[in-house]
């Protein structure tokens, strides 16, 4: 079994900054795709941004330019720095990993973070 531990949400003013914290724990034995999703109140939970192993990175169109995803590997820990922060990223953010638990598994399993709320005031 895989824990993914969240942190680092929190209140800030529309143009502000936050740092989203993401550990992944157990039984790990390589960890392909991490990244952060974003679900706001009565809406379908959304892609933010991901990062590969290998470092490549994608990002919803919205968060271009001010939202930078990183990680570490030997963590198995990911960051998604947020700057410029716009009322309209107020939501929950949840982390999530494709993980191997093991050299025997080809194919990863998705495993979800408890969530940490993101509330931007305008």
């Amino acid at each position: 079994q895989v824990q993914l531990v969240e942190s680092g949400g929190g209140l800030v003013q529309a143009g502000g900054s936050l740092r989203l914290s993401c550990a992944a724990s157990g039984s790990i034995f390589s960890i392909t795709a991490m990244g952060f999703y974003y679900q706001a109140p009565g809406k379908q939970r959304e892609l933010v941004a991901t990062i590969l192993s290998t470092g490549l990175t994608n990002y919803a169109d919205s968060v271009k330019g001010r939202f930078t995803i990183s990680r570490d590997n030997a963590k198995n820990t990911v960051y998604l720095q947020m700057n410029s922060l716009k009322p309209e990223d107020t939501g929950v953010y949840y982390c999530n990993a494709d993980v191997r638990s093991s050299i025997n598994r080809r194919i990863p399993t998705s495993y979800w973070g408890q969530g940490t709320q993101v509330t931007v005031s305008s």
